[in-house]
């Protein structure tokens, strides 16, 4: 439900995306997007704001999730689980009402931003 969602926001958005790989350097943008979003909704106190810039989050994620070529290797199956478990930092967040665990997440998904640049530079 969610990860179909999230990929019809980023494809009416983006009609002209160039690859799949732009694709996923665009859904780790919006993550820490909306990661820096809740967070802010944290400290306004907005817990509307805060559930919904969480929800987009999750939603992205999930999307990822269900692109995964598991058929790729063990690298499916380590993103699989690391995936899930800013899922649930961000859950946890938002259950304590804390942004340090956002904070976790935005780290984790910058060095993956970063690390899918540097990647897909070199392949194209």
């Amino acid at each position: 439900m969610y990860g179909n969602n999230a990929h019809n926001i980023y494809a009416q958005n983006n009609v002209g995306i160039e690859s799949p790989a732009k694709l996923i350097e665009m859904l780790y943008e919006g993550i820490l997007r909306f990661n820096a979003q809740a967070k802010k909704a944290i400290k306004d106190g907005d817990i509307e704001k805060r559930i919904y810039w969480m929800n987009r989050s999750i939603a992205v994620i999930t999307e990822l999730i269900s692109v995964l070529d598991m058929k790729a290797g063990n690298i499916s199956y380590y993103l699989e689980g690391l995936y899930n478990y800013q899922i649930q930092l961000i859950s946890e967040a938002g259950n304590e009402n804390s942004y340090t665990k956002l904070d976790e997440c935005s780290k984790v998904f910058k060095t993956l931003l970063e690390a899918w640049r540097e990647t897909t530079n070199v392949a194209q």
